[in-house]
């Protein structure tokens, strides 16, 4: 599998299960997927670098007149955005711009789009990053991710390319006192000859201890949606998704299933 890659900086408005009318931010390289993990499910397929390339990321003062450009034609056209969403081929949190980007993004949607939130889908693996941190807290939906309780089912899941301790950022993700909505991607397969289940007693067990901790406003569940680059994935069924949200929300945490 290829994957499915973007090949602009701004695209769509798409229609987001989601997120409504999102219009997506693309910072990562056109041609690769850049990010810190490799997750088996990822619909951009398999990553090919663990190294931040920066000389094929674009720099902000290139980036900025191209974004201002298009939303000054989305807004004269009547476009209806619901989302501006930092999405595309990777972690959007890597371009060491991303914080005056950010608020470049916030100025521009001040002026065309003042109704329209700002989001932005990140692993949360960057949150040691005080710029980042600060930059998450200034979007209006940071939707961060968190697809584990245990350290050995996140490296099953999300493959990072270095070793990154869930306890780490669990502690990151409680400095945002509430305001973030996680989301966990729940399956079942094998990965290497290795076991993959978030859904087991005592996975979810170990991922609802951190939701606790972390006592986001929203909490969204999802399964797998599009191809994936392990093919021997299950997708888990709404009914499944219904038991675990349902414990969710008797911690008082708004629980959605997509």
């Amino acid at each position: 599998m290829s994957g499915i890659l973007f090949n602009k900086i701004i695209f769509g408005p798409i229609h987001s299960r989601r997120l409504g009318n999102s219009l997506g931010i693309n910072l990562m390289p056109e041609e690769i997927k850049l990010c810190t993990f490799n997750c088996i499910y990822c619909e951009c397929g398999w990553g090919r670098t663990s190294e931040v390339q920066y000389n094929k990321l674009l720099h902000a003062d290139k980036m900025l007149p191209v974004l201002e450009q298009r939303f000054q034609q989305l807004h004269d056209s009547g476009a209806i955005i619901d989302s501006i969403t930092y999405s595309g081929n990777g972690e959007p949190t890597l371009h060491p711009e991303f914080e005056e980007i950010n608020d470049y993004i916030i100025r521009l949607r001040d002026q065309y789009f003042p109704h329209t939130i700002i989001t932005c889908l990140s692993n949360s693996t960057q949150l040691y990053r005080d710029d980042v941190l600060r930059a998450l807290k200034k979007t209006d939906n940071p939707l961060l991710k968190l697809d584990a309780g245990t350290q050995s089912m996140f490296n099953i899941i999300n493959k990072p390319f270095h070793p990154i301790d869930i306890e780490h950022i669990t502690d990151r993700l409680c400095l945002f006192d509430g305001k973030l909505t996680i989301q966990t991607l729940f399956l079942r397969g094998y990965n290497d000859d290795q076991k993959v289940d978030n859904t087991s007693e005592e996975e979810v067990s170990a991922w609802l201890q951190r939701i606790k901790r972390i006592h986001p406003h929203t909490v969204m569940l999802y399964p797998i949606d599009r191809e994936t680059p392990e093919k021997n994935l299950t997708k888990i069924d709404k009914a499944e998704l219904e038991t675990i949200a349902v414990k969710v929300r008797e911690m008082g945490i708004k629980t959605l299933i997509y």
